[in-house]
């Protein structure tokens, strides 16, 4: 694993931090799993269940499911469920295997714990997904809460998911750090007001990407808060 300099002082000043909203897919979970899925499992799975090639089903699949991108049922399980005729769910166990925890992320919630910061796990994941990477990874015991965008009825996409979020939790936005994967959620949480953002380069451990437009690393020891 290539190493990447310590950038905390350039990054992330935790005496301004109370608050810290994480991401899920892509930020303390490898996307690899998730992209695996919608682009090789569940096209396979497809195939096979409705008897219609591969490259046919993939090309309708993945043409289906863009135009939804953003959306609240784009991340919905039960949406693709019923539009595929799949139990998407299902699918997703048969590959759990392949979910993962990305590098240095059990260390920094407990660093975050030790530092008595808020931390929220905020993700468009549907619920259905949601426990079953916690299943397999036990992220949410070093967390103080875990919310789901379906339970807001907006994807982190629209200001109303952060309306909402504030309205529940009571976060100071100016003293709140966002951690994502994904530029356009984190202009969402910027156009709202949170102060402190952070992408992360490459999301999945398997695809060279990396992140414009706002401050990113590509792993958490770069922002790792102090041991107490």
């Amino acid at each position: 694993m290539t190493a990447h300099p310590s950038t905390d002082q350039q990054l992330v000043n935790w005496d301004e931090i109370d608050t810290v909203l994480l991401d899920m897919d892509g930020t303390l979970l490898d996307l690899h799993f998730d992209n695996y899925f919608w682009l090789e499992h569940l096209p396979k799975r497809y195939a096979e269940i409705h008897k219609v090639d591969f490259a046919t089903a993939r090309a309708g699949l993945m043409e289906n499911i863009r135009q939804y991108e953003g959306t609240l049922q784009w991340y919905c399980l039960e949406f693709w469920s019923g539009q595929l005729n799949v139990d998407i769910r299902s699918l997703k166990e048969e590959i759990k295997h392949k979910i993962q925890i990305r590098p240095h992320v059990t260390e920094f919630l407990t660093r975050l714990r030790q530092q008595h910061k808020k931390c929220l796990l905020i993700t468009n994941a549907h619920p259905q997904s949601l426990s079953l990477k916690l299943e397999v990874t036990n992220i949410d015991k070093d967390l103080d809460i875990v919310i789901s965008s379906h339970e807001l009825n907006q994807p982190k996409e629209a200001q109303e998911f952060w309306h909402a979020l504030q309205a529940r939790e009571h976060f100071d936005p100016a003293r709140t750090l966002f951690i994502d994967d994904t530029a356009r959620i984190l202009q969402s949480a910027q156009t709202f007001g949170i102060r402190h953002l952070l992408g992360i380069h490459q999301p999945d451990s398997q695809i060279a990407r990396t992140l414009e437009g706002f401050p990113a690393i590509h792993h958490f020891d770069e922002i790792m808060p102090t041991a107490s």
